[in-house]
């Protein structure tokens, strides 16, 4: 095993390193080429070719095109993930949702026309929509499984499966609406979003 390991890994890279770089190098060069010709007219020779790369690369990573779109939204536009220590109380997770959010934007600002026009090709592709619906349902059953463990039943505001659906476009579209007019969305708003949730009400 340690021989295995030291052939994969000549001049210091860990053995897989060699295909996390050419993915990369494939997302930003579909990512570039998208901005230049819209997600329609980025065709994978094209990506390869502005990668430095054969279209084999590319199938080498990503199972078509539809996948290669997947991913550029799984890296440049990831999960919030809330810093949630153990033990946290429901209205512990909402505050840390609520700052995982605004230390986003950030980053989201400047991807933020690449993600709406991603969402914009979706919702005009039938096959695109249905993996992106796949992908949604699994990190939905990973929200499930994730607060199930973190907290109990009766603290959550309604059941989990409703609530990984709400905080999902809850924060999407805080975040957009931050971005677009941030006068009018300061983080204390964000925050009192984040904070109704956690409002103990009689049921």
């Amino acid at each position: 095993m340690a021989i295995d390991s030291e052939l994969g890994s000549r001049r210091g890279h860990p053995k897989g390193d060699k295909r996390d770089r050419t993915r990369a190098k494939l997302l930003e060069a579909a990512r570039s080429l998208i901005r230049e010709k819209g997600h329609e007219n980025a065709t994978l020779e094209e990506i390869a070719i502005k990668a430095g790369m054969t279209t084999g690369a590319i199938y080498g990573n990503f199972r078509n095109r539809n996948e290669l779109f997947i991913a550029l939204g799984q890296t440049y536009w990831p999960p919030i993930k809330p810093q949630v220590k153990s033990g946290a109380s429901f209205a512990d997770i909402m505050r840390a949702m609520a700052e995982a959010t605004i230390a986003a934007i950030p980053d989201r600002s400047a991807v933020a026309v690449g993600r709406l026009t991603g969402l914009a090709y979706t919702l005009t592709h039938e096959e695109m929509r249905a993996q992106v619906r796949d992908f949604t349902a699994q990190s939905y059953a990973f929200g499930e499984e994730w607060l199930r463990t973190m907290t109990k039943p009766e603290d959550l505001p309604m059941p989990v499966d409703q609530l990984v659906r709400v905080l999902h476009v809850l924060t999407e579209g805080l975040v957009f609406q931050k971005l677009l007019t941030p006068e009018l969305m300061p983080d204390d708003v964000i925050r009192a979003a984040f904070g109704a949730l956690a409002i103990k009400r009689d049921r």
